[in-house]
């Protein structure tokens, strides 16, 4: 029986090519698009699952609050980590402190690379549970040492064995190479990290840490834990959220008991997806974009399923004689449920398999747009077993209408030629044309704010300028300590027609501090301000913008106690006529010499924040230098290194573009943006091919109608119009649908932002147009096609 089956289902997908084409081509985008998306989904949700202690694992985190509002920070104080590892023994199994993964230059031999890594203290492989391929996870118990990972020593090593090997960090401290671990995979928190070197290095290297690791308001590090095995988060955040207020306030800060922190526990599960805290509460994070593609995919099936049973059903004239003639002989109702059903199956299994073929062209370039390293994943039961699945309930869906609908004809009517359709059995097809274009509409609409969201911060004025602008990060003193003879060359030579340094890049501040006072703050006012230290050429180098005062000189003595602050700043301290006004910090006076535009060095998407510049003499952190207009990027980019390595042989010329850099804000909103129109072409290239086949069913059917018209003197524009009108319309009612659904998700998406776009009416009129457009180009080919046909051939039969 089931043979029978297949083989009339297989001549009915021979007879019907282009029906046939349609439905596996539509299918097979769909499912296509569903695997993608599921490998994503797949992706984000395993996150950090390659770490075996994945649901004991937790970072310490602290909410602050900040003249009424709480903001909620990674960053701690290193007495935090120890007081949590001394008296907290029955709640952790292990507590790490650790630095941030930042560059450092890896030297061994002649070999001078810049990598990413971590100070950590000894217990945090072990948490990690890292799979080692040379040496133990417990080789950080030695200061001196150092645990690299397999991409780094093969770099540095090539195929001899890295264990034992000698090191030097950042030309420095000689470590010794005690273990090998196996590349973290790219779903990972720490993905970048290429070593992790001893914490008491660290301490032992830097003589302000000693001072630093008994402050509990300098917070600079990270803090990871280990559950006890019977520990439970919740309660453990709950018995330590107090931990650092008291102390805090035992050691006299009054400014920083008057933040309030509030201490406590996110676990490893929760970080890459919900890690988004607004005003102290957790409000999720990037789980909002699992759900949207989730959705997103499972209505692009859903499309093509539409386009299955609008094109079975359609057709279901020409298949009436034949159910008609296998009910007269004896066929029960279910028999020819069950040949529809197997019809439908033989499609989804040739859609299937095409789409694996689709997936595997486009999955490079759905890697790159998404930053993601997938594979299919060939060898998971799961994926064959889900596979196998979801092609079943496809196939379902996609036939359940046909199966149902054209087996319920009754034989008689059939067989007597009194059989027709109706108008009314076109309302479920255009109810599913309808729900098509409304998903499709929602996606375009979606998109286009989306990038308008992107566009409107790009072009956001960020009060310097980036062309030719470059920074390198100095990770020695080496440059710093021949800073005025460097400078003095690269200037000298064209290259470079300003140079300065500070301790922050132009595109981020890495410094925060509060306790400044000035004349007029109220009583009782909490202040933040970043604060970057700077040389007085650093205005000059990245083009800042003054309105009111002047900038730094080295002529004036003064100087050294002046500040120059930025228009939020001035706004924040209420001033109205800043120059002049006495600025103090910690018993010092400064006075604010200028006031320069802002300076957008964070996020694109939120308020500059008030910022403080002032004179630093020892202000080792980035060194920015401005390219010269008359040589080419290149020429200027070799001259510059080959003076670097004069004054500092041993460090590798690293550089960043302030442009490239400023760009990179962009990444995630980019990715969106570029994978909602990559879905949004293929909603619409499935309803395309539905709405193809549509016209192409209604042109056979209407073909004597038409020649007809023609005869009695209709043009081919007014034959064109009375095909393509029906489907106008329900386009057009389509988009009134999805305009509401699409303003109601896409301005709660917006409200994300300070900085954000409007909506405006243009978006949906532009939406509008281009899916009536889309929608004529689609059908006007049958149309055209149908109004040009000799009218002597459709009506000779007659």
């Amino acid at each position: 029986m089931i043979k029978n089956y297949l083989k009339i289902a297989w001549r009915n997908l021979i007879k019907n090519k282009v029906h046939s084409f349609i439905n596996i081509a539509g299918l097979s985008v769909g499912m296509a698009v569903v695997m993608l998306i599921s490998l994503w989904i797949w992706d984000e949700l395993s996150y950090n699952k390659y770490f075996t202690n994945y649901d004991r694992l937790v970072q310490v985190w602290q909410h602050q609050t900040f003249n009424g509002n709480v903001g909620s920070q990674t960053a701690m104080p290193i007495p935090l980590g120890l007081k949590l590892r001394e008296s907290y023994k029955s709640d952790f199994k292990y507590v790490t402190l650790s630095t941030w993964t930042m560059e450092h230059i890896i030297t061994y031999g002649d070999k001078k690379i810049t990598r990413l890594g971590n100070y950590v203290q000894a217990e945090l492989p072990g948490m990690l549970t890292l799979k080692m391929v040379k040496g133990t996870r417990d080789g950080l118990k030695d200061p001196s040492s150092i645990m690299i990972n397999a991409s780094l020593a093969k770099t540095l090593f090539g195929a001899a064995d890295p264990i034992d090997k000698t090191l030097k960090i950042d030309n420095q401290w000689v470590v010794k190479v005690t273990g090998v671990y196996e590349d973290m995979p790219n779903n990972t928190q720490f993905k970048d990290v290429t070593f992790f070197a001893p914490w008491d290095l660290y301490m032992a290297s830097m003589p302000w840490l000693k001072n630093a690791a008994t402050r509990w308001g300098s917070n600079s590090w990270q803090i990871f834990a280990q559950l006890a095995p019977n520990a439970d988060w919740q309660k453990v955040s709950a018995k330590i959220k107090d931990i650092k207020l008291i102390n805090i306030a035992a050691q006299g800060d009054k400014l920083g008991a008057d933040f309030k922190p509030v201490v406590f526990l996110h676990p490893m599960y929760k970080w890459h997806l919900y890690s988004e805290f607004k005003n102290g509460i957790n409000t999720g994070g990037s789980i909002q974009f699992v759900w949207m593609f989730g959705i997103i995919g499972v209505f692009v099936l859903l499309l093509a399923c539409i386009n299955f049973m609008n094109l079975s059903t359609a057709r279901s004239e020409k298949r009436a004689k034949e159910v008609g003639i296998r009910k007269a002989i004896g066929s029960q109702r279910v028999q020819l449920i069950w040949q529809f059903f197997m019809e439908s199956m033989l499609i989804v299994a040739f859609a299937f398999i095409l789409s694996i073929v689709l997936v595997m062209l486009a999955l490079p370039w759905f890697n790159s747009v998404a930053d993601k390293k997938m594979g299919i994943l060939w060898s998971n039961p799961w994926f064959w077993l889900l596979g196998l699945l979801f092609s079943l309930v496809s196939g379902i869906i996609a036939g359940s209408y046909p199966a149902l609908y054209l087996s319920s004809f009754k034989p008689i009517k059939v067989l007597k030629g009194t059989f027709k359709v109706g108008r009314l059995a076109a309302i479920p097809r255009k109810v599913l044309v309808v729900l098509q274009f409304t998903v499709s509409v929602t996606l375009i609409i979606g998109t286009i704010i989306v990038f308008r969201q992107i566009q409107f911060a790009k072009n956001r004025p960020i009060g310097y300028n980036r062309d030719g602008l470059i920074y390198v990060f100095e990770k020695t003193t080496d440059i710093h300590n021949h800073y005025a003879a460097f400078r003095d060359e690269i200037i000298k030579s064209g290259a470079a027609l300003q140079t300065s340094e500070s301790d922050s890049p132009v595109t981020g501040v890495w410094n925060n501090t509060s306790g400044f006072d000035w004349r007029g703050k109220p009583p009782g006012m909490l202040d933040d301000f970043a604060v970057v230290g700077i040389t007085d050429d650093f205005g000059k180098t990245v083009g800042w913008q003054f309105k009111e005062g002047r900038d730094f000189s080295k002529a004036l003595l003064t100087d050294s106690s002046g500040i120059i602050i930025n228009e939020a700043a001035a706004k924040f301290m209420n001033f109205k006529s800043p120059i002049g006004e006495i600025i103090t910090s910690n018993g010092r006076q400064y006075r604010v010499i200028g006031i320069i535009k802002d300076m957008l060095m964070s996020s694109p998407y939120e308020p500059v924040k008030q910022t403080f510049f002032y004179l630093d003499k020892n202000p080792v952190g980035v060194i920015s230098i401005k390219m010269g207009p008359k040589s080419s990027p290149h020429e200027s980019l070799e001259k510059i290194a080959a003076i670097y390595q004069k004054y500092a042989p041993a460090v590798p010329f690293d550089y960043k573009f302030a442009d490239e850099e400023y760009s990179k804000k962009f990444d995630e909103e980019t990715r969106i943006g570029k994978l909602s129109s990559f879905f949004a072409f293929l909603a619409i290239f499935i309803s395309c091919l539905g709405l193809f086949g549509m016209a192409t069913f209604m042109a056979e059917q209407r073909v004597k109608e038409i020649g007809v018209r023609k005869v009695l003197g209709a043009s081919v524009f007014n034959l064109w119009r009375l095909l393509s009108t029906d489907f106008v319309i329900l386009v057009i009612i389509s988009f009134v649908i999805a305009s509401p659904v699409a303003y109601y998700f896409m301005n709660g998406w917006l409200q994300g932002y300070t900085y954000r776009s409007e909506i405006s009416w243009w978006i949906f009129g532009v939406s509008a147009a281009g899916a009536i457009v889309i929608t004529l180009a689609t059908v006007s080919f049958q149309a055209i096609k149908a109004a040009l046909a000799n009218p002597v051939k459709s009506l000779r039969s007659e």
